[in-house]
């Protein structure tokens, strides 16, 4: 659905005036979108899944690890697709204000994506590159939005998410690099004039919504406290709008309708967008990438 037609529709949860901030600057905090009910379930599912990392010795489908897990010391960067491997999580994805708000930004009839728990660990979660998100999965418009809940209180030390203000209006940067390998990260002498001006760290407490534009450009800084900086992002797009390659975070749920109806017709934006390799033979996620291990194809 195009920004003008989802305007057409009263928001449910965020105020007039946080919608428009965030399509305006393509990014925006929510204070206390998840009660603490459901901050108690995702935080326990979580624990599960970490204590069944402990097992792990080596990145798989399910962990991404950081450098320095153990069984005794486990480090994790993410848990890809959550809601495959908890129910809690896909009960929050489908059931709670998270699916209301992505109605405010997708419209009425919202579909879902994708799904990844993100971890910062202390003393050395790594940052995460400039980039845009859309070139990893583009669709046929430009509605898909992440909405992160920070599971933690995340302060400027914990390494939080950071937008441009802004960036999703002009055309996409590339996320090849200049040898035509796919790093995901948009080198900062590329960026304009004055880009840090429009710098925003969207800082949260424990239970607030981060909502990030498919285009803006965005990143996160590292982790320098001794507190832990879990997100949970959940994927979701306009139920009219579809993808066009392999999703690289796949799950049974993809395309399940959250909100709304299914669609009838496809909606199309007419900017075009850079197609990414091919994801069908599985995806290791971007750091790997910015760590100049840069691959052509799927990895």
């Amino acid at each position: 659905m195009l920004v003008e037609d989802i305007l057409k529709h009263p928001p449910a949860v965020l105020s007039g005036d946080d919608r428009d901030r965030f399509f305006d600057e393509g990014c925006l905090v929510v204070e206390n979108a998840v009660d603490a009910g459901w901050l108690k379930r995702l935080r326990d599912a979580m624990a599960e899944m970490v204590a069944r990392s402990r097992e792990v010795r080596e990145s798989d489908g399910i962990f991404v690890l950081e450098d320095g897990h153990s069984a005794d010391n486990p480090r994790l960067r993410r848990l890809s697709s959550p809601v495959m491997h908890h129910p809690e999580f896909w009960a929050f994805a489908s059931e709670s204000r998270s699916a209301d708000i992505a109605t405010d930004v997708c419209g009425p009839d919202v579909k879902f994506y994708h799904s990844k728990l993100n971890f910062k660990w202390p003393d050395g979660g790594q940052l995460f590159d400039w980039h845009q998100d859309i070139p990893a999965w583009p669709h046929t418009d430009y509605s898909p939005v992440t909405v992160g809940i920070y599971l933690e209180d995340c302060g400027m030390e914990q390494g939080p998410l950071r937008a441009i203000r802004g960036s999703h209006k002009p055309p996409l940067h590339s996320m090849y690099d200049r040898q035509g390998n796919w790093t995901l990260r948009i080198p900062e002498e590329d960026l304009p004039v004055g880009w840090e001006d429009d710098v925003v760290s969207l800082t949260g407490a424990a239970g607030s919504a981060v909502l990030i534009n498919c285009r803006v450009i965005h990143g996160s800084q590292a982790n320098v406290s001794q507190r832990m900086r879990p997100m949970l992002l959940n994927v979701y797009s306009s139920a009219d709008s579809m993808p066009y390659v392999t999703n690289p975070i796949p799950s049974p749920y993809e395309g399940a309708i959250v909100r709304g109806k299914a669609a009838r017709f496809s909606c199309h934006d007419p900017r075009g967008c850079e197609l990414p390799p091919d994801w069908s033979g599985g995806y290791g996620g971007p750091w790997k990438h910015q760590q100049g291990q840069s691959v052509t194809g799927s990895d």
